[in-house]
């Protein structure tokens, strides 16, 4: 008994702990669109057909992001992604930017002990003084956050239907899979929610 105590409170821990790990994720969507109806997509060129500029730095991350929203739409709606005539057209944007990270930790005072001679009893006693918490340390520290939004737009009607994005601290000015990956992992798992 006390072993599978142990072992689940230990699994508890880690649920936590990746939990709060992991972004938050907000949506805006248009109460009138119909998801019921949507069952294609296709991606925006975003640099124009044939694609002519020569900033080619973010075609790795254009694709991650692409690929890891493609298999979410595909597990989570069934949608297909298709070149002609498509529902849906979807659109993503990156920016990542410097702030400050605010943290406030507790600061408590040491314990300690003290002893003393009693007089009347002629004995030596100690007393225990427990830590105290006496405030909070502010720390603040420079940080880059990037920020995903996927956008998505009726192709019937040209208008905005569905817009998801999410902010988190990236470790570099370009985003690793691993960040893409949770940042559109969290941003799809409100998708379910919008369509109703």
């Amino acid at each position: 008994m006390m072993k599978n105590l142990k072992l689940w409170s230990g699994c508890s821990g880690v649920v936590f702990l990746l939990a709060s790990c992991a972004s938050t994720a907000h949506i805006e969507k248009d109460d009138n669109a119909d998801f019921s109806r949507y069952k294609t997509f296709a991606w925006v060129d975003k640099d124009g057909e044939g694609r002519h500029d020569k900033n080619r730095s973010n075609d790795i991350t254009e694709l991650k992001i692409k690929d890891a929203v493609t298999k979410e739409l595909e597990k989570s709606a069934g949608w297909k992604e298709v070149r002609n005539r498509p529902d849906v057209l979807l659109s993503y944007d990156v920016l990542v930017e410097k702030g400050i990270k605010e943290s406030n930790s507790p600061v408590y005072s040491r314990p300690y002990s003290r002893v003393f001679y009693n007089p009347y009893t002629r004995r030596y006693s100690t007393i225990y003084y427990p830590s105290r918490f006496i405030g909070y340390e502010r720390d603040e520290r420079s940080i880059r956050e990037g920020t995903v939004t996927i956008s998505m737009v009726d192709a019937r009607t040209d208008k905005t239907v569905w817009q998801g994005w999410t902010t988190d601290e990236v470790n570099s000015k370009n985003l690793t899979t691993r960040e893409i990956q949770n940042a559109v992992r969290s941003i799809f798992k409100k998708f379910d929610v919008a369509k109703n």
